[in-house]
């Protein structure tokens, strides 16, 4: 942990958060460089430098997506965004677990809306070295999900490189239940029209639970296949709490990332990829605090990986302490490109 996180970790959760996005806002953070030729690969169409990106949920507005592409990171998901403002969960609605490098969020997705958003990215230069996406979600208490995301969906389109439908966040009463085959469907069926006429295509992917039953995923997938949707994330946070928790916050309610959720994400993860046959493309995220963690993912079945938790742990050093080891690792195993690796788990 570096001093600069040290002291974020002195001020509470929701103020430490808004401190460490004004930095990033203003540059006011080390830059990195995180490119290995043998980490750059070719996902959904796009190049990225390497595989590590940042997860939805720290940049929810689009204010710091320059700053934290400095970080080293090859692609941004800012979000979730919502049509309309809404304010979230009342306080207090995020809690750290130090004892278990966890947090917990019941943020509800404060947003301040899409057209805030959409202005934001279409400030953003032309030349931003990274693929910059969007988590799009709906207002709480909104009579049409699928509405509300495709209204997302059409202006944000020509905005971005890819869409990431979010279907999984725990904390909006009434999401959850659109995650099933008929309300993915209706979802990406609109979701994929509103970006029909746009001047670019992005690609559209689709952010997963990793509290959902095998036996309804199964279906899912299914439908997701069929709309020849352009890939998964995997996963979300979960509303479970693992029994070996040690922090007295972990009964909080919210939904639960960081290294405890890594169990439940990887076993997602190999999950779905034994069901798909390995064809669609897969960014896991939820616990990958580390080297050894990044590559086991890659191994199990991901082509690209996104962190969030860990690096309000571990600090801006992250992201290029791990692409170096990253590379390290490949090097060391005679692999010339980190594609190499995916899908490799047991060989």
């Amino acid at each position: 942990m570096t001093l600069s996180t040290a002291l974020l970790h002195k001020l509470p959760p929701n103020l430490a958060h808004r401190a460490a996005l004004s930095a990033l806002k203003y540059k006011l953070v080390p830059q990195f460089r995180a490119e290995h030729d043998c980490l750059k690969t070719n996902i959904f169409g796009l190049s990225f430098s390497n595989p590590l990106g940042l997860s939805a949920g720290f940049d929810k507005d689009a204010q710091a997506i320059g700053g934290l592409l400095k970080l080293g990171f090859a692609f941004v998901e800012a979000g979730t965004v919502t049509p309309e403002p809404q304010p979230g969960n009342p306080r207090p609605n995020l809690f750290r677990l130090a004892e278990d490098q966890a947090l917990i969020n019941w943020l509800g997705i404060p947003s301040q809306g899409l057209e805030v958003f959409a202005r934001r990215l279409e400030s953003l230069p032309s030349n931003m070295p990274g693929v910059v996406g969007a988590n799009i979600g709906a207002n709480t208490g909104s009579e049409n999900i699928a509405h509300d995301i495709a209204k997302c969906a059409r202006r944000l389109a020509p905005l971005t490189q890819y869409l990431a439908v979010n279907v999984s966040c725990p904390n909006t009463p009434g999401l959850l239940e659109w995650q099933t085959p008929e309300g993915i469907q209706r979802i990406l069926t609109s979701t994929k029209e509103a970006c029909a006429n746009s001047s670019r295509m992005p690609a559209v992917l689709v952010k997963l639970s990793p509290d959902i039953r095998a036996e309804k995923l199964e279906t899912i997938l299914g439908v997701l296949t069929e709309a020849e949707v352009d890939g998964l994330i995997l996963s979300n946070t979960t509303t479970s709490r693992p029994t070996k928790l040690r922090s007295s916050r972990s009964n909080e309610i919210g939904g639960l990332s960081g290294p405890p959720l890594a169990g439940l994400s990887i076993k997602l993860l190999r999950l779905v990829r034994k069901m798909t046959n390995g064809s669609l493309p897969i960014i896991s995220s939820g616990g990958i605090a580390s080297v050894e963690e990044a590559l086991a993912r890659i191994r199990a079945g991901a082509s690209l990986l996104q962190i969030y938790t860990s690096l309000v742990y571990q600090g801006p050093n992250l992201v290029k302490d791990m692409a170096d080891g990253m590379a390290r690792c490949l090097a060391a195993n005679g692999l010339s490109s980190v594609s190499e690796l995916v899908g490799r788990e047991g060989t």
